[in-house]
């Protein structure tokens, strides 16, 4: 089947988007193929655009020097990403679409959100049985008044339009019934996405497997951060954190084995009961 087009619209730097809550808790950041080391192919194995915390982050920077290197060559690109900046995705996804030789995708674990667009440049698409694909619309962080709000929903509407367009085109269904999916975020396994048309096959069960993955905190920092930023400025919840972070380190070299709980778990079970009262 054919990639669909490139998505032609440009970014506001004043808006930003980011993965869900939903999307980190499910994302098993440890999960590799067994052969992702081909001097052919790319792996997508963090969140989508740069990540403060780590340094790391799939750019479209990144995404362009690997295919500067490969030139032009068939090239398979592995993923397992929980998503992230939607506008950065778009720009990786359009790099891809640009190949000139044939991409492979190969979901290995999760391909939520942004990841998820990325995967629809494939040529083909496989993904593991026990993998998932979450299609949504663009999540995003804004704070104003009401006019604010209006304004940033008008502004996002032709990026959710943009990215239904791909879904549709890739699968050959119903773009109102991918419109429905998008509003209700909606996650698919690997034979659910099969029959949506959103992949073509399987992989093998001996494709994956579960290596070591990041720093354990880090995935506990991004929910937290997430979390924190349905009530503030992202760069206020990162100040927080950050805040919370250095004392509980500080704790930890003055008392390595206090035993303290995971103090991310604890800011999350706080935020939740916050937003629930």
């Amino acid at each position: 089947m054919p990639r669909p087009a490139k998505i032609r619209l440009t970014p506001d730097q004043r808006v930003s988007a980011f993965t869900t809550e939903g999307a980190l808790s499910r994302w098993n950041a440890g999960l590799r193929a067994t052969a992702d080391d081909s001097e052919t192919s790319i792996t997508i194995y963090d969140v989508i655009g740069e990540d403060f915390w780590t340094g790391g982050g799939v750019t479209v920077n990144r995404i362009d020097a690997a295919l500067r290197k490969i030139g032009n060559r068939d090239v398979t690109v592995y993923i397992n990403s929980p998503g992230g900046d939607v506008f950065e995705g778009i720009a990786i996804y359009n790099r891809l679409r640009e190949h000139p030789a044939h991409v492979t995708v190969k979901i290995m674990g999760v391909a939520a959100s942004a990841a998820s667009l990325i995967a629809m440049a494939g040529d083909r698409i496989e993904i593991g049985a026990a993998a998932f694909l979450m299609i949504h619309n663009a999540w995003v962080m804004a704070i104003g008044n009401r006019h604010d709000m209006r304004e940033v929903a008008d502004y996002l509407e032709p990026f959710d339009a943009a990215m239904a367009d791909v879904y549709a085109a890739r699968s050959g269904g119903s773009r109102d019934e991918i419109v429905a999916m998008m509003d209700a975020e909606t996650w698919l396994n690997g034979g659910q996405a099969i029959e949506k048309g959103l992949a073509d096959a399987l992989l093998a069960a001996d494709e994956v497997i579960e290596g070591l993955a990041p720093e354990a905190s880090i995935p506990a920092v991004r929910t937290v951060e997430a979390a924190l930023c349905r009530s503030m400025p992202r760069s206020a919840a990162r100040n927080l954190i950050s805040q919370i972070k250095g004392k509980r380190d500080a704790a930890e070299n003055a008392k390595h084995d206090a035993g303290d709980p995971d103090w991310a778990s604890g800011v999350l079970a706080l935020i939740h009961t916050l937003k629930s009262s």
